[in-house]
């Protein structure tokens, strides 16, 4: 047994393809009739079954080459795709920027510390390591560690 399907009336459907299109008209696409009847939660069969004049004039909307009045004014979608391409520009622009401003800034610190070890070299200051290096320290450990065992070893 087949289900009952509640069939909307003609002035709901024409609602509704207004708005499909208004929608269409706004990202640039053209309205389908299975877009209406998603739409209005209909099978696609049982609609060209009761609305067969409808479904042809969605057809034929479909078949007919834009408007030239519409081609002078770009359509919201064709706005959007120009603005996301001139933004992926700009994004690609400052990320070249970026780039060259963080390779200055590597030069510069390579600068700034030969700068700073031929004035220390210059005035003779002895630098006096407050703070044990890391590494240092684990070297230190390392080689005291390798000298108990040997110690142990050599008995």
């Amino acid at each position: 047994m087949t289900r009952r399907v509640d069939i909307p009336s003609e002035a709901r459907v024409r609602a509704a393809l207004e708005e499909l299109q208004q929608q269409a008209s706004n990202n640039g696409t053209r309205p389908s009739v299975l877009a209406l009847t998603r739409r209005l939660g209909m099978r696609n069969t049982t609609f060209r079954r009761h609305y067969p004049d409808i479904a042809r004039e969605i057809s034929t909307l479909r078949a007919e080459p834009t408007d030239s009045k519409d081609a002078s004014f770009p359509s919201r979608f064709d706005t959007l795709v120009a603005r996301n391409s001139k933004l992926k520009r700009r994004n690609r622009e400052l990320t070249d920027h970026l780039t060259l401003a963080a390779a200055r800034i590597q030069r510069l610190a390579l600068e700034n510390q030969q700068l700073r070890q031929e004035l220390e070299a210059a005035a003779n200051v002895t630098r006096l390591n407050t703070i044990p290096n890391r590494r240092d320290t684990e070297r230190a450990n390392y080689r005291q560690s390798s000298t108990l065992t040997r110690g142990i070893l050599d008995r």
